[in-house]
């Protein structure tokens, strides 16, 4: 039986053999050249009808699936009667999530089982889970699963995300190259087990959490065009923290191989938006409510939405007798007290000893409230093991000993410890007769208790009935959050605290108990609209939709990879970019008769590091032989001054230079220098902006003024990456607002603010200079023009026009580097350009200097 993910490897020209096969689903594209795919005819392949055509057990007839990968499947194991038995895990979030697709969604999971199968009930157990729970298993030895999970993810990941870095040995652990190793090895075991159920024509791939962050990497250098989602649970901290982890750029750009990265919180997107900035240099775009971050021509979509919970669950739960017959047994236990809630793992960012603390001063400040008061604190079993756990436990137990020591009594114990694992049923028995709930975690990703005591207290017959509520006037409940958690914005109603500060905690608990039930009510009834509108299947249906969005684009663009190991990435191009080829272009160039070549200076002929500017004498060689060709008309069109370009140039007698991105010109080394448009240098404005930009250079370390002749350009390059933006956009605003009424224009480039005179551009320089050829009677049949950055993208686009306007036989609008561009062309990098332009100076007829060509197009602009 062929799997889904067989039929990308098959050739086209072999296809016909297949004809026998009926279990196989239409391609509905092909490629048919590497790098661009076509449609081809719909038709039945196994040749019988279509109603007849059988679909196999692994290939479903939905129209839709959605891989969705997790450390964990949704599913529990034990055994009985000496074999293995499994069913649905109701808690599991990736299988909630399902609530949020339709019907015709097909949901396949791939992770981990939370047992050990013995490797020879492997292949019958994976057969058995994926026939009836349509999962996976990745069944990882027992060595990788220590050091990836317990090793790398538990112990080195998850503190350093949640803000713990590993000072000392005996505070953490630090980085282990092995256990790094470990993790890869994991994710490149979960990546091959989805290519075995993978249709990359069809399926999407919905990667979940910190444990699988270079799984996108393995996908996309197996398929460049797979449509991948990744969302992180736990918070990214800030790029100060972040950029501690020795293997920091190769999870950036792991992850950056997805098409989609969602997030709990903007702090957690910003962190990380930011992180790409300072250790990538990439900047992100906000457009009609979306960022995207551009990355070799891909645009990597955020998406930013806080998880919520699954409400049919929940109503289920509250529904049942036995949830009802909980609460009547908790009601004899607690009854007349007030009861404040803590529902927490055991794990060393849930400040649960800092909650103590809190209740223990509440008892201390506040005797009356002494026998009345009762913290009940469940617990469930920590998901890792280590000393650090340990530790947690003993402190734990410790400060709640002490503060039970110095208030209890008989028949009062002011906290209570609920040892887990506790069963849904009866967590919201404890959430339906709960006064308040207490979330203090130091650090956390989300945290869903908030929403769940919530939707609780808004009761339901049965739970009314065991509460003994005749008739509900309005429910009521009160939630303490920690500021550090990923729930805390979204509860506009909630008291929020700083876990840290024991005064804040104690106060909130005695405003949370002392409370007028109006403004209970308020309170609960803002939560329960947010909560019950934004629940799992809403969550999921978003970044579903996203998910989609952000992939739309694939199958426009050609993809090429490039880059070995976790540095691989796709490079993503239209349809009609390709390679400027020598040999195409050189035979172009020996047809034609009048031509014009415009080069940019830095980045093109000049490679950028580059720190003497200096142009080689290959450089100077190969210019002058091509402006000596009296078939061309060959400029530098730069953005740098005229003193530098004329010193640089000198021996080049027939060369034009264009300064200051066209404000400047000559025709040849005999020619003078004119303004563009014959008009006169007019820079007044000079007076206004040049304070402006030196207040801005005062206070941002880092920054700098280049002054020219007819523009002023402030960089920020070497300045803090996000204060060097935040200033520039300041210094964006200013300008505009003090040079309103000057003929100039304000804008922001790559890592710069300039100020040009209006009308002068790069564009504007190429326009004049094809309209005076013309003019003189040599209209052009071919243009070269090459450049790297932003204002060489106004010559493409007027070089684009002129084919249309006025006919230019062939035109070869080139940009150096695979991005993307208004040029049809690009070449790798500067050594590329040289290599074409060799191949141009070879075509050329070399010819005695003249002045023919310096003087007969020389005119005024």
């Amino acid at each position: 039986m062929l799997s889904r993910s067989s039929f990308n490897l098959l050739n086209l020209d072999d296809y016909s053999i297949y004809s026998c096969v009926t279990d196989r689903p239409r391609i509905p594209r092909i490629m048919t050249v590497p790098g661009i795919l076509s449609e081809f005819e719909e038709h039945n392949v196994s040749g019988k009808p279509e109603k007849e055509t059988e679909q196999s057990d692994v290939v479903s007839s939905v129209t839709d699936r959605r891989i969705i990968v997790s450390n964990q499947l949704p599913v529990k194991a034990y055994r009985e009667s000496n074999k293995w038995v499994f069913e649905y895990d109701p808690d599991s979030l990736v299988l909630q999530l399902k609530s949020g697709f339709g019907p015709d969604v097909e949901c396949v999971y791939v992770g981990s089982l939370p047992v050990d199968i013995d490797p020879v009930e492997q292949e019958e157990v994976g057969q058995i889970l994926l026939d009836k729970f349509k999962c996976v298993p990745t069944f990882l030895s027992v060595d990788i699963q220590n050091k990836y999970y317990h090793g790398f993810c538990k112990h080195y990941l998850w503190p350093l995300f949640h803000y713990m870095l590993p000072v000392t040995r005996t505070h953490g652990v630090r980085f282990d190259r092995v256990a790094w190793q470990a993790y890869v090895s994991a994710n490149k075991i979960f990546a091959d087990k989805v290519m075995e159920v993978f249709n990359p024509d069809e399926d999407y791939v919905w990667i979940h959490d910190y444990h699988l962050m270079v799984m996108p990497t393995f996908l996309r250098k197996r398929f460049h065009r797979v449509r991948v989602g990744f969302f992180l649970h736990s918070p990214f901290p800030s790029s100060e923290i972040y950029r501690t982890l020795p293997v920091r750029d190769e999870i950036l750009r792991a992850l950056l191989n997805c098409d989609l990265i969602g997030f709990h919180t903007f702090d957690y997107a910003r962190h990380f938006l930011s992180s790409c900035s300072r250790m990538l240099g990439l900047d992100y775009k906000s457009k009609r409510g979306y960022i995207g971050l551009e990355y070799y021509g891909r645009t990597v979509s955020i998406k930013i939405l806080p998880v919520g919970i699954h409400m049919g669950q929940i109503e289920s739960v509250k529904s049942s007798d036995r949830t009802a017959k909980k609460v009547e047994e908790l009601r004899k236990v607690y009854g007349g007290k007030v009861v404040i809630l803590g529902v927490d793992d055991m794990d060393m960012f849930k400040g649960i000893s800092l909650k103590f603390l809190a209740m223990g001063q509440l008892l201390e400040e506040y005797p009356a409230l002494r026998g009345r008061v009762v913290l009940v604190q469940i617990l469930n079993p920590a998901r890792s093991r280590g000393h650090d756990i340990q530790e947690v436990e003993n402190e734990t137990q410790k400060v709640a000993s002490e503060v039970n020591r110095r208030f209890g009594k008989d028949g009062y114990e002011p906290i209570v410890f609920v040892n887990g694992p506790v069963s849904t049923q009866d967590k919201i028995a404890y959430y339906a007769i709960s006064e308040c709930a207490v979330v203090n975690a130091v650090r956390d990703g989300m945290n869903l208790v908030p929403y769940k005591y919530t939707v609780s207290r808004e009761g339901s017959p049965e739970l009314d009935k065991a509460l003994g509520i005749s008739e509900p006037k309005g429910r009521k409940s009160v939630i303490i959050v920690s500021e550090f958690i990923g729930c805390s914005p979204s509860l506009s109603g909630a008291i929020r605290v700083n876990p840290w500060n024991i005064d804040s905690v104690t106060e909130a608990m005695s405003l949370a108990i002392m409370m007028p039930d109006n403004e209970k009510k308020l309170r609960h009834e803002k939560h329960y609209k947010y909560v019950s509108s934004h629940d799992v299947g809403y969550w999921a249906k978003s970044f579903d939709q996203d998910l989609e969005r952000a992939c739309k684009e694939h199958f426009h663009k050609r993809c090429w990879g490039v880059g070995f190991g976790l540095g691989f990435r796709v490079v993503a191009l239209g349809l009609n970019f390709r390679k400027l080829s020598v040999e195409h272009i050189v035979s172009a160039y020996r047809k034609t008769n009048s031509r014009l070549i415009l080069l940019d200076y830095d980045g093109t002929v000049m490679p950028q590091a580059s720190v003497d500017k200096t142009p080689s004498k290959e450089v100077i060689s190969i210019l002058n032989v091509l402006s000596n060709d009296p078939k061309n008309v060959v400029f530098i069109v730069s953005g740098r001054g005229k003193d530098s370009l004329s010193k640089w140039f000198d021996s080049c007698k027939n060369l034009g230079l264009s300064a200051e991105h066209g404000w400047l010109t000559r025709w040849s080394g005999d020619s003078d220098w004119e303004c563009c448009g014959g008009l006169a240098v007019d820079v007044e404005w000079k007076k206004v902006a040049l304070p402006v930009m030196e207040h801005y250079t005062e206070a941002t370390d880092g920054s700098f003024i280049e002054q020219k002749e007819s523009a002023l350009v402030w960089h920020h390059q070497e300045a803090d990456p996000d204060f060097g933006m935040w200033q520039a956009k300041e210094l964006l605003d200013h300008l505009e607002s003090v040079l309103a009424n000057e003929p100039v224009v304000v804008k922001r480039g790559q890592q710069i603010v300039e100020v040009n005179p209006q009308g002068v551009s790069k564009g504007v320089v190429v326009e004049s200079l094809i309209a005076s050829m013309h003019s003189k009677g040599k209209p052009l049949d071919f243009v070269l023009c090459i450049g790297d950055d932003r204002s060489d993208e106004d010559m493409f686009e007027k070089i684009s026009s002129s084919v249309v306007n006025r006919g230019i036989a062939e035109v070869f609008a080139c940009t150096v580097g695979q991005k993307p561009s208004m040029a049809k062309y690009y070449l790798d990098d500067t050594v590329d350009v040289i290599k074409m332009l060799h191949g141009l100076e070879s075509a050329s007829t070399q010819v005695p200097k003249t002045a023919a060509m310096g003087v007969s197009f020389e005119t005024s602009f």
